[in-house]
Parts: C-alpha cells; structure tokens; sequence
C-alpha cells in the first residue's frame, strides 16, 4: 500500500483504536491530539495550499515540522509551551505510523531530530501559611453556605486535588472508616489516587455531612458537593467555586497583605505542594500525592522554594572560612604544584 493511501486510515485508527482503546486515553487526551493533527491540515493547506485529501507523509518533514511550530507562535499566537506539546502530539502520531507500517521510520526518525523550543520554567504561585489562614477564615460558618464554602477550601488544600476533582467526588468515594481514612480522587486519564485525609479535615468532614448529607438521605451516587436549583440537587459548577474564591480573597487581602491577588482552585494544590515541600517531604513523595505521571512535572516545587535555597546558604555561610574568627587556611594556599593542578595544568 503506497503511503498516501494509508495516511488516513493510520489517522482513523490512532484517535478511533491506539489512543482510547489500547492506551485507554481520556476523550480530552484524544481531543488534543485530534486537535493538533487538524491544525497540521490546516498549516498545510494555508501555507502550502494542500488540502486534506492531497496530504500524505511526504509532508512531515523536518522543514515543514519548523515552519508549522514558526507557524503556530506567528499565526496563532501559541506560547512555546503550546508549541511544544503540539510537537510532542505530532511525533507520538508518527512513532505511532512507524510501529504500524516499518516503511514509515525513516520519517519518524527525521521528526525526533525538530528541536522543542526553548520554554523558561514558569513561576508557581503559592499562598502562605499566614495568607491560607487568613482565606480559609472568610466564610461565615454559621450559614450553611458559608459551612460548605469552607470545608470545600480545606478539602481542596488538603488533598492537592484539581479542581474537577473535587467537584466529580462522591458519597462512594469516601473512606472514613478504613485503616487510614481517605478519599479516592479521579484525575487525568481517569487514574484514581488514594488521598489520605488529616484528623482536622475529617472532623470539617463529618460536620459538613451533617448538615449536607443526612445519614438517612444519603447515597452512594450522590456528589459532595452540589448545588440546588428548583429542588433539585446537581454537581457544583467550577463558575460557583470561583465565585466564592474571589470574593473570600479580596476579603482576607484587607486584612493580609500576603494574599495573593488572584485566588483560584489550582491555587491551593501549588500551596499544598509547597507546604509539603518546605516540610521535607521527598518529591517522589509529593508527585504520587499529586497523581503526576513524572518527577519532572513535579520538579517546580524544588526551583521555586527560594526560602529553602537561602537557608541552605546561611547554613554554608556560617563555616565559610571568611567567618571572623576562622583562621583556617585553605590547603591550596601558596602551593603552585595544587594550583597547578586544579587548574589542570599540571
């Protein structure tokens, strides 16, 4: 079979077959890579006036893999970062093809060599400890919206849970009376974690369940968290949480400055993340708590902690030989055959 002609029943079987069936991706997983493959058609066509049904694999070479990223940062205003991940999709494509049709290497082999572009590490966010108190202090704990608003920020901190998430929890999902109480979370590529909740933030939970969730009106199937509209209950909506996150956050800026000025969901597992980092929980630690599927991903947390990093001077500065007092003298000290040789010249 000539390569043109199959092209597009490779396309067919990689989002239709391999990606939800044989990786069992997510349809928001198999969307970007769709997604990317139709803004490679449409580069073709709009920069090289090909239409869909003229592109073949003759196309992806390493020229045209440059000019569709100088095309998707110029055209289409994407971030390197953006940049890069449509990379990546367009060679998970190929390497894909390769496996299938041997003939087709050679054209995967070519895509490894297009260069990612440069990204610098974006700053992560994070509240401290005095900011997070000063927020979680905001709602009024008397009202039953104020009760519920609270213990779904304490929830959200405490489990470093994504936003949808904690919003897709159940009854089902909680497990309280287990040896170590936890919360099953359901994340990205539908992998489910086992969270473990802090005796604090169980106590939040049997008081919220109380007044949300009766023991005699309670089901299994039923969400956490929801909202009532004409008598009927539905799953809270991520507008309703940032609503309340904004209006908590101007409220706690009064009376801490260090409140950042935006307040949003992720917000609290970045601060979840750090907290645990700063205490001296190992990343490998944190990046399962988190569900991440790499250390890399997790690796932000360690470059951003520049509190721990200034520690870690002082602690050097104080047996630095320039201390007054020290009078140690350095081994190298008016010895040319050692400078010789740390200088590698001898």
């Amino acid at each position: 079979m000539r390569h043109e002609d199959n092209f597009f029943s490779l396309v067919r079987s990689f989002l239709t077959i391999f990606l939800p069936k044989q990786r069992c991706f997510s349809s928001n997983t198999v969307k970007a890579y769709r997604d990317t493959i139709n803004l490679y058609r449409i580069f073709c066509q709009e920069r090289k006036g090909l239409s869909f049904t003229h592109i073949t694999f003759a196309c992806f070479t390493h020229s045209m893999m440059y000019e569709f990223l100088e095309w998707l940062q110029g055209i289409r205003n994407c971030s390197a970062s953006t940049c890069n991940n449509r990379l990546a999709a367009l060679k998970a494509f190929l390497h894909y093809c390769a496996i299938e049709e041997p003939s087709l290497m050679a054209i995967y082999m070519n895509s490894k060599k297009v260069a990612a572009l440069r990204t610098s590490r974006p700053k992560v966010e994070y509240m401290t400890e005095s900011a997070l108190k000063a927020v979680l202090e905001q709602p009024d704990n008397r009202t039953r919206c104020g009760k519920r608003n609270q213990f779904f920020m304490i929830l959200l901190y405490d489990s470093g849970a994504r936003i949808h998430e904690i919003l897709n929890l159940k009854i089902k999902d909680l497990h309280l009376n287990a040896d170590i109480p936890c919360v099953y979370l359901t994340g990205k590529g539908n992998k489910t974690r086992a969270v473990p909740l802090l005796d604090k933030t169980i106590l939040h939970l049997h008081e919220y369940l109380k007044h949300f969730h009766s023991q005699t009106e309670r089901k299994n199937d039923d969400f956490l968290f929801y909202t009532t509209s004409t008598g009927k209950r539905g799953k809270m909506s991520e507008d309703n949480v940032a609503c309340f996150l904004k209006q908590y956050g101007n409220l706690a800026r009064e009376k801490c400055s260090e409140v950042p000025l935006r307040i949003y969901p992720h917000l609290f597992r970045h601060t979840r993340a750090m907290h645990l980092y700063q205490s001296g929980v190992p990343l490998s630690y944190i990046k399962d708590f988190l569900g991440h599927t790499c250390v890399n991903t997790t690796d932000i947390y360690a470059s951003a902690d520049t509190s721990m990093m200034r520690a870690a001077l002082e602690k050097v500065s104080e047996k630095s030989p320039n201390q007054q007092g020290n009078n140690e003298v350095p081994i190298w000290k008016e010895n040319d055959e050692m400078i010789l040789k740390l200088c590698g010249l001898k």
